[in-house]
C-alpha cells in the first residue's frame, strides 16, 4: 500500500468560461489579482505600472457591461487567473462586420503551464464562429515570445509589424500584427 506522502497530488482543475453577466465580488477580486500579476510580469495589455485597485475594478466592470466586448476568463482551481476579450465591430461598419479583435489575452505567471492560454484562444474562436464571425485580428509585443509562438502554432498569420506600437521605459517596442481566418464559409 502506498504511503499518503508518496501519492501524486491531484491535477489542478483548469477551465475557461464566457462571462455574460456581472462579476461576483470574489471573481472581481481574482481578476484584479491576476491583472496585477500580469502587469508585474510584463504582460499588462497596455499597463506598464500597476493601476490602483479602484481603477482595475472599474475597468473590469466596464468590460462586462460593454455591448461591444466579450470577456472570457481562465480559472485554475476555480480562481480566475487569465482573460481574453473580443472587441466586436461597430454596427455601422458593414464592410468589416465579419472581423473581431482579440485583446487583453493573458494568463497570470503563477497559473502558466496548464494549457489555459491555448484553451482561452480555442474557446474564443469557437464562440466567434458560432456568432458568425470569420476573422480574428490581434497584435502582440514582439518581446512576448511565448505568446507569439502560441499564436503561430494555432494558425495565426503574421501580416506586419509596427516598430513604434509600444513605449516601455522610454524605448520603442515592436508589435506584430496577426489575423486568423476562422470561418471561410462567410465568403462563399
Amino acid at each position: 500500500m502506498m504511503d499518503q506522502t508518496q501519492r501524486k497530488p491531484d491535477k489542478p482543475i483548469a477551465t475557461v468560461e464566457h462571462v455574460t453577466e456581472h462579476l461576483s465580488d470574489a471573481d472581481l477580486n481574482d481578476l484584479c489579482d491576476a491583472t496585477d500579476a500580469a502587469v508585474e510580469g510584463g504582460g499588462g495589455f497596455g499597463w506598464v505600472n500597476l493601476p490602483s485597485r479602484e481603477i482595475l475594478e472599474r475597468y473590469w466592470q466596464g468590460v462586462v457591461t460593454a455591448p461591444t466586448r466579450e470577456l472570457f476568463v481562465a480559472r485554475l482551481d476555480h480562481v480566475i487567473c487569465g482573460t481574453t476579450q473580443l472587441v466586436l465591430p461597430p454596427s455601422n461598419n458593414e464592410a468589416q462586420a465579419h472581423m473581431v479583435q482579440l485583446t487583453t489575452n493573458f494568463v497570470a505567471p503563477w497559473a502558466r503551464g496548464h494549457g489555459l492560454a491555448r484553451t482561452l484562444l480555442e474557446k474564443v474562436e469557437e464562440w466567434a464562429i458560432q456568432q458568425g464571425y470569420g476573422v480574428i485580428n490581434l497584435d502582440v509585443r514582439e518581446s512576448m515570445e511565448a505568446a507569439v509562438q502560441l499564436y503561430e502554432t494555432l494558425g495565426y498569420e503574421k501580416i506586419g509589424t509596427h516598430p513604434y506600437a509600444v513605449k516601455l521605459d522610454g524605448k520603442a517596442v515592436k508589435s506584430i500584427y496577426y489575423y486568423k481566418l476562422i470561418n471561410s464559409k462567410i465568403f462563399e
